[in-house]
């Protein structure tokens, strides 16, 4: 006979009384399932610490992520900050190097951004706010375009200037280069008979200058210009006449041999003849007019350089 355990279970009313037999082997399978069961749990309760430990690792991770990319935005706007100013300055550099007074009207940036900039870069990571971060990045951006788009305009606008004011420096240049400024005799050679009355060699209004040349000296064009003569002419003996294209003729006279054609440009200083004694000369030297609207006028002005009231009269 197999040993048992008994339980009677009796309600608190009725009459009927429950019976519940247990063997060993029951209680083996209760104990077995009881354990399994704590184990089971223990398991459970062991995998939900590592999975919590697990998420709170990724939280930590992604907000490593998040101050790194915070991190980025903040030098990133420090950057596009310094960006902004430097053309800021340079736009006003232009402005004053051209002379800007309203021909490049640059569109103001709005104040939000404006007082970002003035402020300069603030620390983004104590906010961790991706939202105000990007709008202010966005703002930065918006900001930094148009002042490269003003500066653009700013240096399109000076280009023009500058090219205006190279235009005017070569026609004032070209001006001058049609100018007699030059002794055409060579630096330092004197006057030997000025221009005005005289009675040496015979009395007569002398119409040029006789520069104290000798013969075989070399002749050079006293400014820029067109040869419209180059032959004999009476008295005058070997004769060159440019025309300057601006009113002033200049004539060389009692050359000996003539280097240049009619027709033919010359640059200032060009050499164009040698010194002589042809037509009606007492001797070798080099008589030097100047014509100015068909008038005579006096040469001596004119050896060392553009007379003062010529170039005023260039202004």
């Amino acid at each position: 006979m197999k040993k048992a355990y008994l339980v009677k279970i009796v309600p608190p009313f009725g009459y009927r009384v429950f019976r519940l037999e247990f063997t060993w082997r029951h209680l083996a399978f209760a104990a077995a399932l009881t354990l399994a069961l704590t184990g089971g749990t223990a398991g459970y309760g062991i995998l939900t610490v590592r999975h919590a430990e697990a998420s709170v690792g990724a939280l930590r991770s992604l907000t490593s992520d998040q101050r790194n990319q915070l991190e980025q935005i903040d030098a990133q706007a420090a950057q596009l900050d310094g960006q902004l100013r430097a053309l800021k300055l340079q736009n006003e550099q232009i402005r004053r190097l051209i002379g800007d007074h309203g021909q490049a009207r640059v569109t103001p940036a709005p104040a939000a951004t404006a007082a970002a900039s003035k402020a300069g870069p603030v620390s983004l990571r104590a906010r961790g706010d991706f939202a105000v971060v990007a709008a202010r990045l966005e703002r930065l951006r918006a900001a930094s375009t148009q002042v490269r788009g003003d500066g653009d305009r700013l240096r399109n606008l000076a280009l023009r200037v500058l090219n205006i004011h190279r235009l005017a420096d070569l026609a004032r240049a070209r001006a001058l280069a049609a100018i007699p400024s030059v002794n055409p005799a060579g630096p330092g050679v004197g006057v030997r008979s000025a221009y005005g009355w005289r009675i040496d060699p015979w009395p007569e209004f002398h119409k040029g200058v006789d520069l104290d040349a000798d013969y075989g000296d070399p002749v050079r064009a006293a400014a820029a210009g067109t040869v419209v003569e180059a032959g004999y002419d009476g008295g005058y003996g070997y004769k060159i006449d440019i025309d300057h294209g601006n009113g002033y003729h200049t004539w060389y006279c009692h050359l000996s041999r003539i280097d240049v054609r009619a027709g033919q440009y010359v640059m200032k200083a060009q050499h164009i003849a040698l010194v002589g004694s042809t037509g009606a000369s007492t001797g070798p030297h080099l008589h030097y007019q100047i014509m100015l609207d068909g008038q005579a006028v006096d040469p001596t002005p004119y050896l060392d350089g553009v007379p003062e009231h010529v170039l005023a009269s260039l202004r």
